[in-house]
């Protein structure tokens, strides 16, 4: 248990950044399901774009890595062209 008022508030930030980490990446993977589950091209270039963004954002704030983000785009956007 903490002893310090700064671990304490530390240990509160601690939480909450992973409670919202792991709320935006559920978010983000379920996004990305659907649009590999998409066999309609115009709907899946119409959420390539949006599920792009998202994964920008994580890969910025460090939620997951850079090359992950970049791998999964590339492959969403092979699907997105082979349809």
């Amino acid at each position: 248990m903490a002893n310090h008022q700064s671990s304490e508030k530390r240990i509160r930030q601690t939480a909450t950044r992973n409670a919202r980490n792991r709320y935006y990446a559920k978010t983000t993977r379920n996004a990305v399901k659907k649009l590999r589950n998409t066999t309609e091209k115009a709907v899946a270039v119409e959420l390539l774009p949006k599920v792009s963004a998202m994964l920008d954002k994580l890969a910025k704030k460090n939620v997951i890595h850079d090359n992950k983000a970049s791998n999964l785009k590339s492959k969403l956007a092979l699907y997105v062209n082979k349809l």
